[in-house]
């Protein structure tokens, strides 16, 4: 009975919402004469219900079940979550600059952020972090979130932390001053080939535009380059200033990059600016089902303007603005505003007509549909046909950017042994401790990355570990699986230890080596008439 009246207080307080949200001046009584219903509940509520009632836990419940009505990506932030949000975006954090692993139950150092105040006070990878503020943290079933609780803190206050380090063997003592931690958006830069640089990015934060311009200046100093290829794929997107920048890199002075409208937003256009650091040469845009939102921006502009081709799956489908708007407890709604829609007109937005759960499934969805393995199977509304702004291209709007270029998953079923061992974390947590007991002699036998790649070699008997380690967790294998998966694991490892020894753009480059939509990117690039014939309309 109790359950039952919460959810018809809860049924209340929707329409009390609901009503809330709108801004039409004309229902401005309604929302005014709801705010005094809804206040009146409140009291009937904590005067004279049978049982303890939590008001704040009823009304947080109550606003998170009304924008379910709105739309997928109208949501309520709790005051605690606000900030852990906004690090990604803000591009920072405070903290002392580690990148970490649990392993074997201790915290272990897997790098120090350059120039962050552990690197500047001697902590190494390899390091084991065994007290912080003398609380023992080693062996205690430590979790990530404990790990963050402990370090993270505001910049000038400090930490201290015993490490036990190989070939010591006493602890150290290390005392270290919280600072502002960068939070990278670009995943790695660097030259493919002689004539073309690869960009790719993670997110769009208030960081993007500098990292980008860091970027692509470095790559203007490889005297034959001249191409570029701009990495999208699981870039869930970000802030909408951050993808109008990136875009305006590539077009010409006042060139439309993207226009917002809403019912109560007026239609905003966002245009190039006179000045690009890559508005001439060729370029490709990568993208894939996890591309969204900004990276759609950016991605349907270069398209609808036949500035360059566009490789790999069809995008997420996220053509929608929203805006932050703090509630009086420092908690946030961060509430749609607007539909974004490319300079053709196209909105891309995807249907969310039947609902959150049905639109969350979208992907199982795709992927049952066959839409991942075969560019026939996507469909595409013909009533939402455009036409690209300079060649006059087809292409269509309602469901994402469908690119030009389709580059399918693979279908091999062998994958499944290798997915299984990932997810079970045995190829890296095989490899952080085959790193581990070797980093000293690899650092000394491999100094530059070109001496790695040319001479490291992933030996037999450490896959065969991974694969004894996967025989103890259950996974089910035969010789043809644990034959595809092999050389799969050995350039996980090689890329691995890359990054460890030398950093991102070294990991990339190793995992790039063998990718179906890379090698795609680069034979349309090598091919300047099949180039141009892409973004001709056949």
């Amino acid at each position: 009975m109790i359950t039952e009246i919460k959810k018809t207080i809860a049924v209340g307080i929707l329409l009390f919402v609901g009503l809330m949200v709108m801004t039409n001046p004309a229902q401005a009584q309604d929302v005014q004469a709801n705010m005094m219903k809804y206040g009146r509940l409140l009291q009937l509520i904590e005067s004279n219900y049978v049982d303890t009632t939590d008001i704040d836990d009823l009304t947080e419940k109550a606003v998170v079940e009304v924008l379910k009505q709105l739309d997928p990506h109208s949501v309520y932030i709790s005051k605690e979550e606000v900030e852990k949000m906004n690090e990604p975006l803000q591009g920072s954090f405070e903290g002392i600059g580690i990148s970490f692993n649990i392993l074997k139950d201790t915290l272990l150092v897997v790098a120090t952020i350059p120039g962050g105040p552990s690197e500047k006070v001697g902590l190494q990878a390899g390091d084991r972090i065994m007290q912080v503020d003398n609380k023992d943290i080693a062996g205690i079933g430590l979790e990530n979130s404990d790990v963050f609780e402990m370090l993270r803190g505001d910049k000038g206050t400090v930490v201290n932390l015993k490490v036990l380090r190989k070939r010591n063997e006493d602890l150290l003592d290390f005392r270290i001053i919280r600072d502002k931690i960068p939070i990278h958006s670009l995943d790695a830069s660097y030259m493919i080939n002689d004539e073309t640089g690869y960009i790719k990015l993670n997110r769009f934060s208030a960081t993007t535009t500098d990292e980008f311009f860091d970027a692509i200046k470095a790559l203007k100093k490889s005297p034959r380059f001249e191409n570029l290829v701009l990495d999208l794929r699981g870039n869930g997107g970000g802030y909408l200033k951050a993808a109008i920048e990136l875009a305006d890199q590539f077009l010409g002075a006042f060139k439309m990059i993207v226009y917002t409208e809403g019912e109560n937003s007026r239609r905003k256009d966002y245009k190039a600016s006179a000045l690009g650091e890559f508005e001439k040469g060729k370029l490709v845009v990568l993208i894939d089902e996890g591309s969204a939102s900004a990276s759609e921006i950016v991605a349907g502009a270069i398209q609808d303007w036949d500035r360059g081709v566009v490789v790999g799956r069809r995008s997420f489908g996220k053509g929608l603005v929203q805006q932050p708007y703090f509630l009086n407890d420092g908690s946030m709604v961060r509430l749609t505003t607007a539909h974004y829609y490319t300079p053709s007109g196209r909105g891309i937005q995807k249907a969310y007509d039947e609902g959150v759960e049905a639109y969350r499934s979208d992907y199982r969805k795709r992927f049952e549909a066959g839409e991942f393995f075969t560019r026939d199977s996507v469909h595409f509304d013909e009533r939402l046909m455009f036409e690209t702004l300079i060649n006059k291209r087809t292409v269509y709007g309602g469901g994402g950017v469908m690119p030009d270029i389709f580059v399918p998953m693979d279908t091999s079923q062998n994958y499944g042994y290798f997915n299984q061992m990932v997810r079970k974390n045995i190829v890296y947590t095989t490899t952080l401790d085959y790193l581990d007991r070797n980093r000293g002699e690899f650092t000394q036998k491999y100094p530059s990355f070109d001496a790695f790649q040319r001479d490291f070699v992933v030996e037999d008997q450490l896959v065969d570990k991974m694969i004894v380690e996967a025989d103890h967790e259950g996974i089910e294998r035969d010789d043809e699986s644990v034959a595809f998966a092999r050389p799969i694991i050995k350039e996980q490892v090689r890329a691995l230890v890359a990054r460890d020894l030398f950093g991102q753009n070294e990991f990339y480059q190793i995992i790039n080596e063998d990718n179906d939509v890379i090698k795609e990117a680069l034979k349309v690039l090598k091919s300047t008439s099949e180039y141009k014939n892409l973004l001709v309309e056949n």
